[in-house]
């Protein structure tokens, strides 16, 4: 690992910290390394600290993939820039930390202000989408989604918790993103282009994603193999 990025151990989790070298070579960086410490990563909370780097919408969903790709599931962003605060906020992540021994010394707005107030594990609360999701569209969030609409073929839901789309599931979707096979996936009409809870995955057959008489399931782990059953 290179002096562009540094990790650290924190109350809350694992905090990795990028300078302000080039976004693309340290995600390639930062793929190798989780890669190379599967076992470190999963199962926790992981925090990125990006001092005061500007970041769009598509930089922070590639951010976010490189983690849910790897069943890891991204917690917070930190950043002393307020638009990269602004869109990762949108895009469902933290922008503060809870401890303040944790806060790193270039960030100080990386800090709740009622630390007594601020739950440390957020993986029993979620987002609610109220709109379709359509393709190059994403949703990265440490705890439960409910998209209340479709997930169109291109676009992607990655969830510490579960997924539910009252709609058509067309998408790629991942629950238990942090590891966690006890999650489930529930849709009006699941035909995902693919399919993850936990470290599970599944691709539904081409067939099942053309049916036209769709009906509810809800996809969970059972037996170590994904599921699905008529959702009721």
């Amino acid at each position: 690992m290179s002096a562009a990025i540094t990790v650290k151990g924190l109350r809350e989790g694992v905090l990795i910290s990028l300078d302000q070298g080039e976004l693309a070579a340290q995600l390639a960086e930062l793929a190798e390394l989780i890669d190379s410490r599967k076992a470190f990563f999963q199962g926790g909370q992981v925090a990125v600290h990006v001092g005061d780097k500007s970041l769009g919408r598509d930089e922070l969903v590639g951010l976010c993939r490189v983690f849910g790709q790897r069943g890891v599931a991204l917690s917070a962003l930190l950043s002393s820039d307020p638009s990269t605060r602004t869109t990762a906020g949108e895009l469902g992540l933290r922008t503060r930390l809870v401890s303040p021994s944790d806060v790193p010394q270039d960030s100080k707005p990386a800090l709740e202000k009622d630390t007594a107030a601020a739950p440390a594990d957020r993986s029993d609360q979620g987002v609610l989408v109220e709109r379709t999701l359509r393709s190059g569209q994403s949703i990265h969030c440490p705890g439960h989604v409910v998209v209340l609409g479709d997930v169109n073929p291109g676009a992607e839901v990655i969830a510490g918790g579960d997924v539910i789309v009252w709609g058509r599931l067309r998408g790629i979707v991942h629950a238990g993103a942090m590891g966690d096979p006890a999650r489930c996936v529930c849709a009006l009409d699941l035909s995902p282009t693919q399919l993850r809870i936990g470290g599970h995955i599944a691709r539904p057959p081409e067939e099942k994603r053309r049916r036209k008489n769709a009906r509810p399931e809800r996809a969970f782990v059972s037996n170590d193999q994904i599921i699905a059953e008529r959702w009721r």
